[in-house]
């Protein structure tokens, strides 16, 4: 059975209340690492009140995976009526040195799957809406196609599916490739940790579950190289829980959750 085993039992990166946007929270990062240096986008709320908080993504960057050295100001904020409450939850993928930064845009009342690419985290090409599915996140591309085209993961609740795109616009064959189960930890919903990570066995594939009390885990999965669409294994027991106390308190209490790996 795989467990993961924490590295630190303190935060790697906590609010800044001199910086209003992100002076309450910074949490559920996407991160990319290059061979040399940890790329980190993350998350950042300049409010506790769900009726006005707004997310805007930060930049963070690191040579060990633990020491982070940031940017003062964030560097992707929402535009537009869809984005009216920000920008949610990046995930990121490198197909061709080109980074797709895939995130929640989130009105205030729904949100869709946007999408936005970047070379270098610091000039951004927004391009709007991936997939305009109503209450639809938890999305990331593949890194590679996979027979010819992109290979999507997302969330229709409450299960993990996938979908399938010549181009970026148009997108086909959508599936679902995991369920919740009755075993409890993952009752409830679930939807993917990073983007799957392509291994001699497969696409490894983290993901995190809720349960009815809306405890969040996250569990590991294996997905088929040739067919993604098909699941090979998937662990019973998650392999990470809330048990430090700023992981079973706070602003949404009892959560482990992960937009990278």
């Amino acid at each position: 059975m795989i467990k993961l085993q924490r590295i630190s039992d303190k935060p790697i990166l906590e609010p800044i209340p001199e910086h209003n946007w992100e002076s309450k929270a910074v949490f559920n990062c996407g991160v990319y690492y290059d061979g040399t240096k940890v790329h980190m986008l993350y998350r950042a709320s300049d409010s506790w009140d769900k009726t006005k908080m707004v997310s805007s993504l930060g930049y963070a960057e690191s040579i060990d995976g633990i020491n982070f050295k940031r940017k003062d100001t964030p560097v992707y904020q929402g535009q537009g009526k869809q984005e009216a409450r920000g920008c949610e939850d990046p995930r990121i993928t490198k197909i061709d040195n080109v980074f797709y930064i895939l995130y929640t845009a989130y009105s205030g009342r729904e949100t869709k799957i946007a999408y936005a690419t970047t070379k270098d985290f610091i000039n951004f090409e927004r391009k709007g809406i991936l997939l305009d599915d109503v209450d639809n996140k938890d999305a990331a591309l593949f890194p590679e196609k996979i027979k010819g085209k992109y290979m999507l993961l997302h969330r229709r609740m409450p299960y993990i599916w996938v979908g399938q795109s010549h181009d970026l616009a148009e997108w086909t064959d959508h599936n679902i490739i995991m369920e919740t189960r009755s075993e409890g930890w993952e009752d409830f919903k679930i939807g993917i940790a990073g983007p799957p990570i392509k291994t001699g066995s497969g696409w490894l594939l983290f993901y995190h579950a809720a349960d009815h009390n809306k405890v969040y885990r996250l569990g590991v999965a294996l997905l088929d190289p040739e067919d993604p669409s098909r699941l090979i294994k998937r662990q019973i027991q998650p392999i990470l829980e809330p048990e430090l106390e700023w992981e079973k308190k706070g602003w949404i209490p009892d959560v482990v959750f992960s937009c990278g790996a």
